[in-house]
């Protein structure tokens, strides 16, 4: 039902949309002159989505009163400590659980329906883009897979410190926001890992070309 909607920046807990489809996503964008990245890290994302706004965003598709009350008590069910002891939960979904992939997908649609809507990012049209490029104005793009994310930025690095502090903002409402420490902001020629894989610009030995 959710799938529907879910945007093609995501990957991750989705059918067919693998690590390597992620991977493959942000090479082919660091390739054509995305070149500032924002490595966004989430603090304990899966510990801090706020209920109310999570069960905000299953209302807008789901109308069956039971299945939202059984997702309510998915919720609420509580963590089984170490000890025995079960802890109750008042933000989060329980790592582990069956629908909790699913649940941070939801939640983490509020950026990517941002990015998507922003001037710049894929919604826009080629010819927008062009002259945004024209005018000394970035583009970007968002590949998310669960809670590991870059925005890759066509334009330099105060654009990519924008675009955090958007992506920032974006978190707000769903009770999430960036690890100040762990959120970095990287030109591709130093390059990054994402997802377990090395990602950066090399140039070619005896050539002026230049690959990732």
């Amino acid at each position: 039902m959710f799938e529907a909607d879910f945007l093609p920046c995501s990957y991750g807990f989705r059918p067919g949309r693998r690590a390597h489809d992620a991977i493959a996503e942000s090479r082919h964008f660091a390739s054509h002159h995305y070149e500032w990245v924002v490595e966004g890290d989430i603090e304990a994302c899966f510990d801090m989505i706020d209920h109310v706004a999570l069960m905000d965003r299953v209302r807008g598709r789901i109308g069956d009163k039971r299945v939202l009350s059984l997702v309510k008590a998915f919720l609420k069910a509580g963590i089984l400590e170490q000890d025995g002891a079960l802890r109750g939960s008042d933000t989060g979904t329980p790592q582990g659980g069956i629908l909790s992939p699913l649940l941070a997908n939801v939640a983490l649609g509020i950026l990517d329906e941002h990015i998507a809507q922003a001037p710049g990012g894929p919604n826009s049209a080629q010819g927008e883009r062009a002259k945004r490029k024209r005018q000394g104005k970035a583009n970007f793009r968002l590949v998310r897979y669960a809670d590991d994310l870059l925005v890759l930025v066509a334009g330099d690095r105060d654009h990519a410190k924008d675009l955090r502090d958007q992506v920032a903002e974006a978190l707000t409402p769903i009770g999430l926001r960036l690890s100040v420490e762990k959120t970095k902001i990287t030109h591709i020629d130093e390059g990054l890992d994402f997802l377990g894989w090395r990602i950066q610009r090399h140039q070619k030995k005896g050539t002026a070309q230049r690959y990732v």
